[in-house]
């Protein structure tokens, strides 16, 4: 999910005041930084031009942008009170919205994500971004029904909608119903034969249906066209140990553990292995 920066374009008929200019220079001087990744540099130039006009309406938008830089740089509890500031000035704002929902959802805050989608979807019932990942985060929730409810809504706003199906395939797959999950990715993939992702979620499916050669097939394709996430050693760390080519597994859990992947899964998965 993408989180964007809001831009500031302000338009002024009168000969612009020292003030004013000053304003505006630090905002320009904010996405100079910004092109330069100098995080802490442009944090300083939004926290600039707040402080010398406070009450400035275009504020709603630099602390929007201050949130994306702070959750850029990790810091997300800042991230977290910098849209939540920008929010209490445009309380209905989709954008807003969207950024702190997508980093509720990344920080594993799942009712605070989908409180937020769900306000988002009153002021705009046809975003499919929105309906998209809080029908994710139902799933997460094991809440079937509603997640259904946002893919079927997603299909009849776009019937071509990928999301949508990928959205069923991952729901049929929780649900037990491995053929008709199996029968969504094969169809997706089928429409969309270099969409990796389709690929690593089939790969999933096959291991939970104990087609494990299946599943690697799926992988190398995988690991060969793209860079590999640590969820992606994972889950073929797992493929191995049902193979019982146990020395492969802990080669690729030890990938996953140096990319930070969950360290009690980790320990988990090399219990088994040894």
């Amino acid at each position: 999910m993408k989180h964007t920066l809001l831009l500031i374009f302000i338009f002024c008929i009168s000969v612009y005041t020292s003030t004013a200019q000053t304003y505006e220079e630090f905002i320009s001087k904010s996405y100079d930084y910004l092109e330069q990744e100098d995080y802490l540099s442009a944090e300083e130039s939004l926290r600039a031009a707040m402080r010398l006009e406070p009450a400035n309406p275009h504020n709603y938008a630099l602390l929007t942008n201050l949130g994306t830089i702070q959750r850029r740089q990790e810091k997300k509890e800042d991230a977290i009170l910098s849209y939540t500031a920008a929010l209490s000035r445009q309380t209905s704002n989709v954008m807003i919205l969207e950024n702190r929902a997508s980093l509720y959802a990344e920080m594993g805050e799942t009712e605070k994500a989908i409180n937020d989608y769900t306000t988002l979807l009153l002021t705009d019932p046809i975003h499919e971004e929105a309906l998209y990942a809080r029908g994710l985060l139902f799933l997460q929730s094991r809440n079937f029904l509603w997640a259904e409810q946002d893919f079927d809504r997603l299909l009849e706003i776009n019937e071509k909608s990928v999301r949508a199906r990928v959205g069923h395939a991952v729901l049929e797959k929780m649900r037990g119903n491995y053929e008709e999950s199996e029968r969504i990715y094969n169809y997706l993939i089928s429409e969309r034969p270099r969409d990796w992702s389709l690929y690593e979620g089939r790969a999933d499916l096959y291991f939970m249906m104990n087609k494990n050669g299946r599943a690697i097939a799926d992988l190398n394709r995988v690991f060969a066209e793209t860079t590999p996430t640590a969820a992606l050693y994972v889950l073929r760390a797992k493929v191995k140990l049902a193979q019982y080519e146990r020395e492969a597994a802990i080669k690729d859990l030890k990938q996953a553990e140096e990319m930070g992947y969950d360290q009690e899964i980790i320990d988990e998965l090399m219990r088994l292995a040894k």
